[in-house]
């Protein structure tokens, strides 16, 4: 059932209604009302669920196959810079400015380092 699926999807991104819905641009109360099924899911609102979280939409309205697309990382960054751009953390978004501002020479420290962080894989 669709509803299931969507719900499904909130619980595997570890979104509470309310932040699945504010994603969305809609309010708590209205994925509420598509999770218990008393309002119905307008294909509108089905390619923003896709677009939004890279769903396959053919598992959303099915079951079939995989939960998410494959999605070339040009578009994850894309995806990713929307929602940076969207959020209130001016951390990251001064990160990036400051980033963006660099030198060649200082980006690649920079890139050097993050790396570095990263643990080693097993």
């Amino acid at each position: 059932m669709l509803k299931t699926r969507i719900k499904e999807l909130r619980t595997t991104l570890n979104l509470t209604q309310e932040e699945f819905g504010q994603k969305l641009g809609v309010s708590r109360g209205v994925i509420t009302n598509i999770e218990l099924e008393r309002a119905p899911v307008k294909p509108l609102f089905l390619d923003l669920i896709c677009d939004v979280f890279g769903v396959n939409r053919q598992w959303l309205e099915t079951g079939e196959g995989e939960m998410f697309q494959d999605i070339s990382e040009d578009l994850q960054f894309e995806k990713l810079c929307t929602e940076i751009s969207k959020s209130d953390d001016t951390m990251i978004k001064n990160a990036m400015r400051l980033y963006w501002g660099l030198s060649d020479e200082s980006k690649k420290a920079v890139w050097d380092f993050v790396k570095s962080l990263q643990p080693p894989e097993k």
